[in-house]
């Protein structure tokens, strides 16, 4: 007898001695390794606590006198308390007038902003309602991170909600232009593939533990090139409870108004320029002065700050941050140059206004 093929169908072979049984078929689903169970572990836990967050901004029509609700952007958030509260970040929200926030069972919340703080790129948001089926995620250190340990990023990229990615701690102590106009420092630096959507959603370690808030990509196309930062989860524990309490961060500040570091760089002057200073200021005591008039009318600059205890300070972005970390009530000591004449002035952090 001839046969052209083989049937498979039979579940038989042809061997000299005769039938035979076929091969055993292939196992469904090969066995989950150590690390992938780990990661699995991880989604599982996280998932009532990432939500996905829509920016809306109402628009004025100047013709009709009408008003227009029109999306202005999206991202992811997190859960951090069992209050409602929903961390984001500040572009997520910037602009907006609305925010809506999907839940994990895909209901839809309207939501209020608490508070921001962009030169951190963060923002906190509440929703209202039963909160019963959401779960904080349980917040750990960007202290002790080792480059090469392994993160998870989760995430709303191009709207496809709960995309789970995973990679590496690239680089520590990386430091990028935010939002907000500053410098935000101390960044993580990920492999995990981060693109638009994925701001704001959490950034966790192998325990499940939040160690940042993905924020930023550098890409040529806009898309995700292995190359993404998080703002550090020792900020957001620093942050987060300010916002929620007073609505803002309460940060010390040496009690005088700056002017515009434009000013300074078109004068080809390096240093921070004093445009005014209280006159019932512990700066105005200390003899710090702002821009003063002559008898033209013309405008003079008096004090340049160029120095913070020591460090230089060529911008806004090197006085706050050499602010940053200091306190209410803290001494420093400024220098100050008027006329090309270098002086000390030591001043005690008063509440930024």
């Amino acid at each position: 007898m001839r046969i052209g093929k083989f049937c498979f169908a039979l579940a038989v072979f042809v061997t000299a001695a005769g039938l035979a049984p076929a091969p055993s078929p292939l196992r469904a689903q090969a066995t989950l390794t150590e690390d992938e169970r780990n990661t699995i572990e991880v989604v599982k836990q996280l998932r009532n606590s990432v939500v996905f967050v829509t920016n809306i901004q109402r628009v004025r029509d100047f013709f009709f006198s009408s008003e227009e609700e029109v999306p202005r952007g999206s991202g992811s958030g997190f859960v951090w308390d069992d209050q409602g509260h929903i961390v984001t970040n500040y572009h997520v929200i910037e602009d907006g007038d609305i925010f809506n926030v999907t839940l994990p069972n895909q209901q839809e919340r309207r939501a209020r902003l608490v508070g921001k703080e962009p030169n951190k790129d963060i923002a906190v948001l509440r929703i209202e309602g039963d909160r019963s089926a959401l779960f904080a995620v349980r917040t750990g250190s960007s202290r002790d991170l080792q480059v090469g340990q392994k993160v998870i990023a989760i995430g709303n990229p191009f709207g496809f909600d709960h995309t789970v990615t995973t990679g590496i701690v690239s680089a520590l102590g990386r430091s990028m232009p935010g939002a907000g106009g500053v410098t935000i420092r101390d960044m993580i630096q990920t492999d995990a593939s981060i693109n638009p959507g994925n701001s704001g959603g959490p950034l966790l370690d192998s325990s499940g533990a939040l160690i940042g808030m993905n924020t930023m990509i550098i890409s040529p196309s806009g898309a995700s090139s292995g190359i993404g930062f998080a703002v550090p989860v020792d900020t957001i524990k620093k942050i987060v409870p300010e916002i929620i309490r007073f609505g803002k961060v309460i940060r010390p500040w040496i009690g005088v108004i700056l002017l515009d570091d434009r000013f300074a760089r078109r004068a080809g002057i390096e240093g921070v320029i004093i445009r005014e200073v209280p006159e019932n200021s512990e700066a105005y005591r200390a003899g710090l002065r702002g821009l003063g008039r002559d008898r033209q009318g013309q405008l003079f600059i008096r004090d340049i700050i160029t120095a913070v205890d020591g460090a230089p300070v060529r911008s806004y972005d090197d006085l706050y941050t050499a602010l940053d970390n200091r306190k209410i009530g803290d001494t420093v000591a400024l220098t100050a140059v008027r006329d090309n004449k270098e002086r000390k002035v030591r001043l005690t952090l008063v509440r930024a206004g």
